[in-house]
Order: structure tokens, then C-alpha cells, then sequence
């Protein structure tokens, strides 16, 4: 949540003095043990839970992870609500005010802005239509019940009784949380979907580069994906033909069922005439234009997108996940074994509560066995196994948001030559502490109109060159936003679907309803078999749109025509190569298949090291491990060290001081441990690289934050140089924060930098803010880079480079995500944990992300490890990112966060006698 306005930093001074009390400052060790200790939750003995139909047991492990065991569905979620709420309250209270535009509600005045932009999108109105409509009435049961648990959690506490935050607020603030409904639960997967949305900063990102940079630069920074280098996830099968849109024999490989609608494939020119996927085409030409003059609105809406919290993660290149899993044939224990470890921001406490949930007898009406990861305030396992199949998730990355320029005039947009009414609604935003608030959200046939919710946004369009056929702009265009999620689906119903199939058939079924946020699913079971399926409502465009550039909104010519058909989704069963991998790669060759999922795929640097390391480990006959797994999860290799050290290895550094840094490099293995002095100086010199020949040349508004520079005026068509001779430049200043500035050093600027190394000349390689074709000098930039990061680590870390490491630069704090994210440091050393010095690094399979141009903290983490033994379940292993409990003091607050910095996993019992020897507290929940 985002907490970096003035206003709200008075309350924080408040709130902090009140949790240096609480600590024992001021008022004795007596009144802080007891309001510290007043929420932990109790785990032993019985207590009573209305509505139950009979007791359910719960048993916690020594790290406090529960499993839960009733004999009814229902009884289930009703416990699973109420143990959340034990362990979680706070947390799950936050989500569900983001969710529904509501924290202004919590944090007061601050917060108003974020409120506005997120009533306008109306998450919490499309959750309240599925839960209407969409949902399956046994699906309903089960978020009521869970809603009952947590109610029933809440109805005898309040203050320091439910959180140690609550008492803080308490003080400011005269807030009491109301009852839980199952909408908040349907609500999170909005949530969900907004952070793992897809292209649209990419969309808004060629835009704004558009004001500095030619169609032919920004697509150089914008590669296509390297089939012929790094392997999809699909490799086997193919569409089936139907309406003649895609023939098989012709070309296989492409995935598997039957396909419709227009064969339009990336880089080859539809009936309209426009190209698409190659973004030189009538169609992208016709957006780039569309939106050239208006980079200030652009900039403006990119920047209310960031301060929507990102509960997940940055945006960016380089961020996803890792998932695989290996066929019997190849593994130690003849049966499959399956890894996967999200990549999302790193948070206290963890995004993530492992949580087993158990029918005692496992029939139609009671059909759980399941456990795993799960989110609270949400009913289910997210992500494990049960009894028959496991399943793990990575971003699939499609593209289902498209911004549109719109014509609005006296209540009016303009479509297709005609003038329709918009629609309107009220929304009333309570502030605490302040007087309500009442905005007008406004939408077109595409979408909620975003641009409302900023003054700069409320001008879009006041000097954009568009097509000859564009409306006369008169005060300028709206952007509105169309988005998958935003249209009722119900993809809760998956959840339940998928936690209780026993098979493929079944695990596809629940795939398919799995419409936001598209996700990779890959698949095993106990029988032996291994799978992927690609689900999701993925828009199918009309001929001419490729999704990259905002659109003219009036244009027929850029709507969506439907959905791809789920049978027509990519998927995989018993691959011959024995293994899949999903990474956030490209699922399927673009030239294999007939429609268009997305042009911005992650590049495949860590998808394709999984695999190399998997063909290393097979060949021969070898064999892997349950430990060989997680080995894989911790590689360190730097992809982009490979190619490009023995490049520096070759530059002629006269500098003794420097080339002493270089002499680091010579015989490096290329592995980022946290200890390594030779990884140190390599990040830095890639930092340095990116900044002197990308950096000083992108626009201000995706520069970061606060980096001045003079550059000649992006929009200028006056002289080049001034009365005195000299080039004319003005100062401009970077707006991004630092976790989403360009250059961030993500696997496609490995791409960029990848191709230029072939052209020395490029005008890339010019030192400066200057782009001049020819004069680029390669080699001198490289050498410049070492120069730069040698004095840089010098700084940060000593002269002396025996002492450098990578994980003094590279560190993570983990910091609660309210009280925790801003305001006075003490407060902040209450609530926060941390710091651990981390191997790692951008697109590196161990993935502990950080941003190139923000510096070297980590800002997004394998948010849980997880490997699935499906021969013996019992001897799985977990790991979590911090603890079970969101209780600042409690034991289990942070206790699993060493193991996983060091990269150990726990024991994974889930069988009844496992879960018994590993039991220490066992509590009764009756009637």
C-alpha cells in the first residue's frame, strides 16, 4: 500500500510512538508482553465455532503450519476462515479495503486517490456479479462458510485482540472491522489478476519512448522472442483444423484441440492489410501516432497504475516464476517429481499461508484431501497437491488489458462515425478522520475510463498527431481500459474444481474455468503422469490490432471478437522429451500457431537454463532427485555473465585500479552466491552498461526517479545548437520509482544487448544522451562501464576487493506492508525483519530480482519453493518466505525465513501419520 504523502506521515509519528509503547518503552515490560501477546492465537485445547455440524481437529507443526481435518465440505472452510483469520486478520482486512477501494476507510486522506482509481475499475462491483451470477451454488456454500469462520474469529475481539496494528490504529483512528462476506474472498482474484496483468506497461512503455525514440529504436529495445535459443513450453502436438484456420500436418507442434477463428499469426499481413506482430505494420503505425503527442497524459496514467499496490510484484522484465516437472522415466523414484516457486515482492508476512485441508473420509460431499499454499482470505489451496495430482502455477503472461484513446464530447464518445452515450455511476469513498468523498466513474463500450482520475490524464489527446480519419480531437481524448477481468467470469469455481480432481480430465476441466489471471498449470499424478494446460480468457483482436500501442477507440478496426476457444489453448500430455518446463517463456511457437496470445513474453533466460539442466542431469541414463530439484531452484548462474564477460575479458584497461577489478572476472564461473566478489562486479558493470547506453537516452518518464540529465528537448524541431555553438539541451528529471525504471536489466535488455554486441558502431554505443548512428564506439562504452562500476563498488563497498560480495549489494528487507512501508524508521524496525544478504539475481533461476536502474536491492523473490514427490507425498518439501503468523513477536512470524534464504525446505507430511508425528499443538474446534 502505497504511504509516501505528507499527510499521512503525521499519523504514522502517532501510530509510531504508540508501537514504541507497545514494545516497552514508556509504560513497563508488563502492558507490552500483554498487548504484544493479546492476539496470538490459541492452538491447543478446544474452542467453539458456530456452525459447525460436527468438531474439526486442527494440528500445527512445530513452524505453526495447520491441517485441518472435518467431516463435512462445508466444516472445512468454515475452520480453514476461522484459523486465517487466527494467523492472518490484519492482513486479509488490508486486502479486501484495497480490493473494494475502501483505504481511506483505514488510513485516511492518503489514500483517496488509490480509492478513486480502484471504484473506478470496480474490482469489487465485478466480484459482486460473479458471486451474483457466475458462481456454482456448491462453490457459494463454500465461501460462506469460510466467511462464517472468520466472523466468528471476529465477533468477541476487537483492538489489540485481533492485531498488534489494530491497537496502533485504534488511537487515531475510530475504525472497527466489519463482518467478512464471501465477496471479499471472490474479490482477491482481482487483485491477483491486476498484478499479474500482462503487457499493458509494456503498452504504455513504447508510447512514451515514442516522444524521444524512432519506431526502428524502440523496436530494437523490443526484440522478438529467440525460438531458434530458447524452447517454449509447448513443443508437441498441434491445433486440430477447423474452419480452415490452422492445418496440423502443415505444421505441428503448435499445441493441442481444435482451433477457430482467423489464422493470424504474429509477422504476417492480414486481409485488413496491417501487420501484425513485427509492430511496423498499418496498425501499430496508425496507435504510435495516435499517442506521440500525448506522453505527459501517458506518463501521468502510468504513474497511478504504480501507485496501485502491487501485492505481488513490480511489473517488469525478468519477473514470473518457475515451475517444472520430470516424467518417472527419468527421475530416482519412478514417479514424477514437480518444482515451483512464484516470483512476487517480498512482504511481511508472506503473501503466502501453507495449509493442508482434509475430509477424514474423502467422498462426492466431502471431496478434499488437499494441501499446500493458500491466500488468506481466500477458501481452497492455491497451489500443492491432494491425494492424486499436483499442480503448480507461472504467469503465462498473455495479453488481456488494451488501453483506448477515446472522443468524448457533451456526455458522447464517438464509435464507428457515431455519437453514444457513456455510462456513469456514483461512488462515495468514507475518509477517516475527513469528510466522504463522491466521485462520477465514467465508461465506454471498452471499458472504465482511467483518465479520469487524474487532472494531467483529464487532457489525454490535447496535441496528438492521429490518423487522417480520426475525430476532431477539440480538448483532447479520454483513455479507458479494457481488461479480462473486469467482465464476470468464474474462475472461483476452478479453485475447488482443481483441489478436488483426481486426473488430467478433471485437472483440465478446472483449467478451463480458470478464466483471470491467465496462468501456465502444469500437471502430475501419482499414476505417473505429467501434463500443461494454458487457461485463461485470452481476447482474440480484430484484424490489424496486436495489442502493443494504445488504440483509437473509435475504430472498429481494434475491438476484440471473442475469446480463444479453451479447447484451442496450448497443452501437454506424456511429452516424449519426458519433462516440461514453464518460466514465463513464450508457450508455443508464434510461426505453429493460429492465434495471438502475446508479443511480450518473458525472453526465456531462466526457462532455458531449467532445461539445460535437466538434459545435463538425464543424459547418459542419469537420474534426478527430490533434492536434485531444489539444487535447480537455487541455481545462481547469470545468463547475461556468459555472454558478456568474455567481451570485457577483452577490453584493454590501462587503468591499474580498474583492471584489478577485471582481473576478478578472469576464470569466474559465473555463479551469483551471495559471498562471490566477481558477481558484485559484474552486476555492477551490467548496471553501469545499461545506464550509459540505454539510460541517458529514454525519456524522463520511465527514467528513474530523480536522475537528472541534459539532453536536447524530446519534442524540439528547432536549431540543434545555440547562438554560442553549443548542442541545446534542457534539464529533464526521471519520474519512475526504483523498482520500475527502464533500463531494469530484465532478460529482454539481455536480448537488446545481445544484438548490439554485433554492431559496434551502433548509435547505442554513444556515451551520452545523444543517439547517433555509426559513431558508436563499443568497446569504449564497455570499458567506460568497468571504469564506472569500479568506483561505484568502491563506494558502496571498500577499496579493498577481497571484501566485496554480492549479497552486501544484493539484500532484501522484509517489511510489513502497511505501518511497515513508510514513516519514521523506528517504526519501521518494530515491524520489519531483515536484512539477509542474498545470492541470486535478475532472470537467474534463483530468482531474487532486482531493478538495474534502481539500484541493487531485492524487490521480488521465489515467494515459496516447493518440490512434489508424487511416488511418496509425505517425503515432499515446502518452504515458505516468512511464517504462519502475521503477528509482529510471535514465533512463527518470520521463523521459516533463514532456512529459505539458505535455500533449505522443510518436511512435507500430508498423509494422516505423517501429520501426526509432526504435531506439536492440536486444538478442537466444536460445535
Amino acid at each position: 500500500m502505497p504511504a509516501k504523502k505528507k499527510t499521512r506521515r503525521a499519523r504514522l509519528l502517532v501510530i509510531a510512538v504508540v508501537l514504541l509503547l507497545v514494545a516497552g518503552v514508556g509504560y513497563g515490560t508488563y502492558w507490552s508482553v500483554d498487548t504484544v501477546r493479546a492476539s496470538f492465537p490459541q492452538t491447543t485445547g478446544s474452542l467453539q465455532l458456530d456452525g459447525l455440524s460436527a468438531p474439526v481437529t486442527v494440528k500445527r507443526d512445530g513452524h505453526g503450519i495447520p491441517q485441518l481435518y472435518a467431516d463435512s465440505a462445508e466444516d472445512l472452510f468454515r475452520a480453514q476462515g476461522y484459523v486465517h483469520a487466527q494467523d492472518r486478520f490484519w492482513e486479509m482486512d488490508v486486502r479486501r479495503h484495497l480490493t473494494a477501494g475502501r483505504l481511506s476507510e483505514m488510513f485516511g486522506e492518503s489514500q483517496v486517490e488509490t480509492d478513486a482509481f480502484l471504484r473506478t475499475m470496480g474490482w469489487r462491483k465485478v466480484a459482486q456479479e460473479e458471486y451474483d451470477s457466475k458462481l456454482s451454488d456448491t462453490t457459494k456454500k463454500y465461501l460462506l462458510a469460510y466467511s462464517e469462520g472468520v466472523n466468528a474469529y471476529l465477533a468477541d475481539r476487537s483492538g489489540a485482540e485481533l492485531s498488534l496494528e489494530y491497537a496502533a490504529l485504534g488511537l487515531t483512528n475510530d475504525y472497527t472491522p466489519q463482518k467478512w462476506s464471501p465477496v471479499d474472498s471472490v474479490a482477491w482474484l482481482k487483485a491477483m489478476a491486476w498484478d499479474l496483468r500482462g503487457n499493458m506497461q509494456d503498452e504504455i512503455d513504447r508510447a512514451l519512448l515514442s516522444s524521444r525514440l524512432t519506431e526502428k529504436q524502440i523496436e530494437e529495445l523490443y526484440p522478438g522472442y529467440p525460438y531458434d535459443r530458447n524452447k517454449p513450453i509447448v513443443q508437441e502436438g498441434a491445433v486440430s483444423a477447423a474452419d480452415g484456420a490452422y492445418d496440423p500436418e502443415a505444421t505441428p507442434a503448435a499445441g493441442q484441440g481444435p482451433g477457430t477463428g482467423p489464422a493470424t499469426t504474429p509477422g504476417t499481413t492480414t486481409p485488413g492489410g496491417a501487420q501484425q506482430g513485427a509492430g511496423t505494420g498499418q496498425g501499430a503505425q496508425q496507435s504510435v501516432q495516435g499517442v506521440d503527442g500525448v506522453r505527459t497524459q501517458l506518463a501521468a496514467l502510468s504513474e497511478t497504475l504504480s501507485s496501485v499496490p502491487a501485492l505481488l510484484g513490480p511489473n517488469g522484465d525478468g519477473i514470473g516464476s518457475n515451475s517444472w516437472v520430470v516424467s518417472g522415466r527419468y527421475t530416482t523414484t519412478g514417479k514424477p517429481l514437480l518444482a515451483n516457486d512464484p516470483h512476487l515482492a517480498p512482504q511481511l508476512p508472506s503473501i503466502w499461508y501453507q495449509m493442508g485441508l482434509h475430509c477424514t473420509s474423502v467422498s462426492e460431499a466431502c471431496p478434499f484431501d488437499v494441501a499446500g499454499f493458500t491466500f488468506s482470505g481466500m477458501p481452497g489451496v492455491v497451489i500443492g497437491h491432494n491425494q492424486d495430482i499436483s499442480w503448480g502455477f507461472t504467469n503465462l503472461g498473455a495479453d488481456v488489458t488494451d488501453l483506448y484513446l477515446e472522443k468524448i464530447e457533451d456526455g458522447t464518445y464517438v464509435y464507428d462515425g457515431e455519437r453514444v452515450p457513456y455510462e456513469t455511476r456514483e461512488e462515495v469513498i468514507k475518509v477517516a478522520g475527513g469528510e466522504d468523498r463522491k466521485i462520477t466513474v465514467r465508461s465506454t463500450r471498452h471499458g472504465p475510463i482511467v483518465s479520469d482520475r487524474s487532472t494531467e490524464l483529464g487532457t489525454v489527446g490535447d496535441h496528438a498527431p492521429v490518423g487522417d480519419g480520426a475525430p476532431d480531437r477539440g480538448k483532447g481524448y479520454a483513455v479507458s481500459l479494457r481488461w479480462t477481468a473486469l467482465e464476470p467470469s468464474n474462475t472461483m469455481d476452478a479453485v475447488f474444481a482443481l483441489n478436488a480432481a483426481k486426473n488430467f480430465t478433471e485437472f483440465r476441466a478446472a483449467a478451463a474455468d480458470f478464466a483471470v489471471p491467465s496462468q501456465n498449470l502444469i500437471y502430475a499424478d501419482t499414476q505417473g503422469n505429467i501434463g500443461y494446460q494454458a487457461p485463461g480468457r485470452i481476447p482474440v483482436r480484430a484484424e490489424g490490432h496486436d495489442g502493443r500501442y494504445p488504440a483509437p477507440g473509435w475504430n472498429p478496426a481494434y475491438e476484440w471478437t471473442g475469446w480463444i476457444p479453451q479447447e484451442a489453448l496450448p497443452w501437454e500430455y506424456n511429452p516424449e522429451r519426458g519433462y516440461i518446463v514453464t518460466a514465463n517463456q513464450a508457450v508455443v511457437d508464434a510461426g505453429k500457431y493460429p492465434y495471438l496470445l502475446t508479443e511480450d513474453w518473458g525472453y526465456g533466460a531462466r526457462s532455458q537454463r531449467i532445461d539445460d539442466l535437466i538434459r545435463a542431469k538425464i543424459k547418459d541414463g542419469g537420474k534426478i532427485s527430490t533434492e536434485d530439484m531444489a539444487s535447480m531452484q537455487l541455481d545462481n548462474s547469470s545468463e547475461i555473465a556468459k555472454l558478456l564477460v568474455p567481451r570485457l575479458l577483452k577490453i584493454d584497461v590501462e587503468d591499474p585500479y580498474v583492471r584489478e577489478a577485471q582481473k576478478l572476472l578472469e576464470g569466474w564461473d559465473y555463479s551469483q552466491d551471495a559471498d562471490s566478489a566477481p558477481a558484485a562486479y559484474f552486476n555492477g558493470v551490467w548496471r553501469n552498461l545499461l545506464k550509459l547506453a540505454f539510460g541517458h537516452k529514454l525519456p524522463r518518464e520511465v527514467r528513474l526517479e530523480g536522475e537528472c540529465l541534459r539532453v536536447r528537448p524530446a519534442d524540439d524541431s528547432g536549431p540543434l545548437e545555440d547562438l554560442d555553438g553549443r548542442p541545446r539541451t534542457v534539464r529533464e528529471c526521471g519520474q519512475r520509482a526504483a523498482e520500475s525504471a527502464q533500463p531494469d536489466g530484465g532478460d529482454r535488455w539481455f536480448e537488446v544487448v545481445r544484438a548490439l554486441l554485433e554492431k559496434p558502431e551502433s548509435g547505442w554505443w554513444v556515451l551520452g544522451s545523444r543517439f547517433e548512428e555509426g559513431e558508436g564506439n563499443r568497446d569504449a562504452l564497455l570499458a567506460r562501464a568497468m571504469q564506472d562500476a569500479r568506483w561505484e563498488l568502491t563506494t558502496k563497498l571498500g577499496k579493498d576487493i577481497e571484501t566485496w560480495s554480492w549479497g552486501r549489494l544484493h539484500r532484501l528487507m522484509l517489511r510489513n506492508q502497511t505501518l511497515g512501508t513508510a514513516g519514521p524508521g523506528f517504526v519501521q524496525h518494530l515491524l520489519n525483519r531483515g536484512p539477509w544478504d542474498l545470492g541470486g539475481g535478475e532472470a537467474t533461476v534463483n530468482a531474487t530480482g532486482w531493478n538495474a536502474a534502481g539500484g541493487y536491492d531485492v524487490i521480488w523473490v521465489p515467494s515459496m519453493r516447493m518440490v512434489v514427490n508424487l511416488a511418496d507425498l509425505d517425503k515432499s518439501r515446502w518452504i515458505n518466505l516468512t511464517g504462519a503468523s502475521g503477528h509482529a513477536y510471535h514465533s512463527h512470524y518470520t521463523d521459516q525465513t533463514d532456512l529459505w534464504a539458505e535455500g533449505r525446505m522443510l518436511d512435507w507430511p500430508f498423509g494422516e501419520k505423517a501429520v501426526q508425528d509432526s504435531t506439536e499443538d492440536t486444538m478442537a474446534l466444536t460445535p
